[in-house]
């Protein structure tokens, strides 16, 4: 199946701030149900043991309401494993605010070098385009002392039809429109691959998880 793109209403800003929190709502319950959370809390765990680190501070960038690094940061305490989180997305209605919150583009991060062990984007890097997913994934690394997490949709013929098959349960209706777009935009393990090779990562690994989700970790040197 052929990527193709088409603007998704929750990124051109159509939709009242209750409808945009709906579709918010939406993407959170998605993520718990179908293996969001899960595939972040195992690469997490996995930069944990190849670090040798328990404390580790985690940027998510493209955060809305961050609810996946959260969950991450919940599920791991009991295991010894502290994660402090940041969130960053560029509209601040899409933030939850309960957290340490910023407001700032993901393609231009506002830190330092090295300023956090780990960043991270859910369901993010299928609205960029492959030479923008380069420039993020050049600038997350930047900013990242250990290492970069893309958690997103693999694209394939039967994930598009499940997205269609699900529209019973989205409450929003900027989900209705975007959830099958989403999976028509997103990229496939190898596409995400080559993209990662091309950057500035010492070694990228990508990996595909339960029910079409794609992991993939770009190292720092």
């Amino acid at each position: 199946m052929d990527r193709v793109v088409r603007p998704e209403m929750i990124d051109t800003g159509e939709g009242s701030p209750a409808e945009i929190a709906a579709s918010l709502r939406d993407m959170q319950f998605l993520n718990r149900a179908f293996g969001g959370e899960a595939t972040t809390l195992r690469m997490i765990r996995k930069i944990a043991r190849r670090a040798a680190q328990n404390d580790l501070t985690l940027l998510d960038s493209g955060a809305g309401f961050g609810k996946v690094p959260l969950a991450a940061r919940e599920a791991l305490a009991p295991s010894g494993i502290h994660l402090k989180v940041t969130l960053l997305d560029r509209v601040h209605l899409h933030l939850n605010h309960e957290e340490r919150c910023v407001v700032g583009d993901a393609l231009a991060l506002p830190f330092r070098d090295a300023s956090f062990d780990v960043v991270s984007c859910c369901l993010f890097a299928h609205h960029l385009e492959p030479h923008a997913v380069l420039q993020y994934a050049n600038e997350a690394l930047r900013v990242a002392r250990i290492a970069v997490l893309i958690n997103d949709l693999v694209r394939h013929p039967l994930h598009f039809v499940l997205a269609c098959a699900a529209r019973p349960i989205y409450r929003s209706r900027l989900t209705l429109h975007d959830a099958p777009v989403s999976v028509r935009r997103a990229y496939t393990r190898n596409e995400m691959h080559e993209i990662l090779t091309g950057s500035a990562a010492a070694q990228v690994e990508v990996a595909q998880h339960y029910l079409y989700r794609m992991g993939a970790i770009a190292w720092k040197h």
